[in-house]
């Protein structure tokens, strides 16, 4: 009777440990860093004060505060299927883009900052990897909300940069990156998980009323509520 009830034991442990290794199986995901401009003085920088180790402990990092943040953690059915990303560090214009699951960073940039360029990494990592994971409304999205998503994700995990507007300024809502994720950080003080339901709303389509629909008002009257909080006209 002993013997059947340990096996009876070992036979759950066993399904349950299948049972996780299905659920958090398809969570993982492979992080490749390459240094395409090892030669250049942004490269050498990079090699040095940041390492590929630890950008793909970054990448890894990120991923789990995005899918958290995003209440994606447990659902696979509500996120993106990514198996692997890319990091590509280059001699490119401008600082960063992302395509097709690889993020590339300008090795020239990284050459011409002047601060802390590790902490400048891991904000920008925050930011390019919310891209990988984020929905678009398959591209209907405005662009200055998924720029301004993924700036509130870099402002929640505290990577906010220094040049950053204070909260209040900007010209309009979808201005894009600070100026709309301190507004988007606002809204989500009126609904915590206010930019996760956002986010998977936008999974196939895109409209201006989720915002009537999440939080009871117009998205042009919460931009002026927003406004009058910071008396900022």
């Amino acid at each position: 009777m002993q013997n059947k009830t340990i096996m009876g034991q070992y036979i759950f442990l066993c399904l349950t440990i299948l049972t996780l290794a299905g659920v958090y199986g398809c969570m993982a995901v492979d992080f490749v860093v390459s240094n395409n401009a090892e030669s250049s003085i942004g490269g050498e920088i990079f090699d040095k004060s940041v390492g590929a180790d630890y950008a793909k402990e970054t990448m890894n990092s990120a991923t789990d505060f995005i899918l958290k943040l995003f209440q994606q953690n447990t659902d696979a059915a509500d996120r993106k299927n990514v198996q692997e990303v890319g990091l590509v560090i280059e001699t490119i214009d401008g600082v960063a883009f992302d395509s097709n699951n690889e993020i590339h960073v300008s090795a020239s940039f990284i050459e011409r900052f002047s601060g802390d360029i590790k902490t400048e990494i891991t904000g920008m990592l925050y930011h390019e990897m919310t891209h990988i994971w984020q929905w678009d409304a398959n591209g209907k999205a405005p662009s200055g909300l998924i720029e301004g998503i993924a700036d509130f994700v870099r402002l929640k995990a505290g990577y906010a940069s220094n040049n950053w507007v204070p909260p209040g300024r900007g010209e309009d809502w979808f201005q894009g990156y600070d100026v709309t994720a301190r507004f988007l950080d606002y809204c989500n003080t009126i609904k915590n998980g206010f930019v996760a339901e956002l986010n998977k709303k936008m999974k196939s389509n895109y409209s201006d009323t989720y915002f009537v629909e999440l939080l009871g008002k117009p998205v042009s009257q919460l931009w002026s509520d927003y406004k009058a909080k910071y008396a900022i006209n």
